[in-house]
């Protein structure tokens, strides 16, 4: 049994910045470390306005050489609605391929039936296209994302004579009104450690709480941004002491967690169980 006495995380409340339906591992292994998990959904989703697009994309399925997932909440999305229209996107084999950004949006496909092909070595969009440029060039894409993605990586794949579909499988919301009152809270400090999962989160945050309070608040918690796309976002707001975990995975989020606080606080390494 760990003695959760000797541990880092022991009493340190840990801000979640995403869906509790997303959240439940981490939350139970944060929990498990001793740590007080706080769920502040920053960012929510919502189907998309006009089904069309998607749909449209869905019919012709088997046409595609590739389709690449940003998210795991993209896999979601495209699976929940391809059942919605009856069509069974794991079956019958053959193209496309399923590409992916990361270990998470991988889990999710697999989970869902879909199985990945390539997963990026660099967890960016832009990089799963750059290292798939043999395999992507001249091929016919899907690209289901939300509708606030980035535009590089259809610009990427577009440069290397790739057809590119992209469709909006769902929409980033703001929060809602509970959680901006936590925010106030927690810019006042009332947290050890906050952990960001998309750009969105990071934007609606600093616009709640306000952008100069961001870079004050680096100085008096953990700053976790959970894939590089989520660091740059903070490095853009002027935050720059981020902590940011090897992979997206639960795992991986508590350890670099505990590492910080160990190099801040001097906890000995010496049994800690990352068990």
């Amino acid at each position: 049994m760990v003695d959760t006495t000797r541990l880092p995380l022991v009493g340190k409340r840990v801000v979640i910045t995403r869906a509790a339906l997303h959240s439940s591992e981490l939350h139970e292994k944060l929990k498990t470390r001793g740590a007080i998990p706080i769920l502040l959904p920053l960012v929510s989703f919502a189907p998309p306005e006009d089904f069309t697009p998607i749909d449209a994309a869905l019919l012709k399925w088997k046409q595609f050489d590739w389709v690449i997932f940003t998210s795991a909440f993209a896999v979601t999305a495209l699976v929940t609605r391809s059942t919605k229209l009856g069509r069974n996107l794991a079956k019958g084999g053959a193209p496309p391929s399923i590409a992916v950004v990361g270990p998470a949006t991988r889990e999710q496909a697999e989970k869902l039936g879909l199985p990945v092909e390539y997963m990026a070595q660099t967890h960016l969009g832009v990089s799963l296209a750059k290292e798939m440029e043999d395999r992507l060039r001249g091929k016919r894409i899907l690209l289901p994302r939300s509708d606030r993605a980035n535009p590089d990586l259809p610009s990427t794949l577009q440069a290397m004579d790739a057809t590119v579909t992209e469709v909006v499988a769902y929409r980033t919301l703001r929060p809602t009104d509970a959680d901006q009152a936590k925010v106030a809270g927690i810019a006042r400090g009332e947290a050890d450690a906050i952990l960001f999962f998309s750009p969105s989160a990071v934007n609606h945050f600093a616009e709640l709480a306000g952008r100069d309070r961001l870079k004050v608040l680096q100085n008096r918690m953990i700053m976790a941004a959970i894939g590089p796309v989520t660091a740059r976002a903070l490095r853009e707001l002027g935050v720059q002491r981020i902590v940011t975990p090897a992979e997206s995975t639960a795992d991986a989020v508590v350890a670099a967690l505990e590492s910080s606080l160990i190099r801040h606080a001097g906890y000995p390494v010496i049994g800690i169980d990352r068990k």
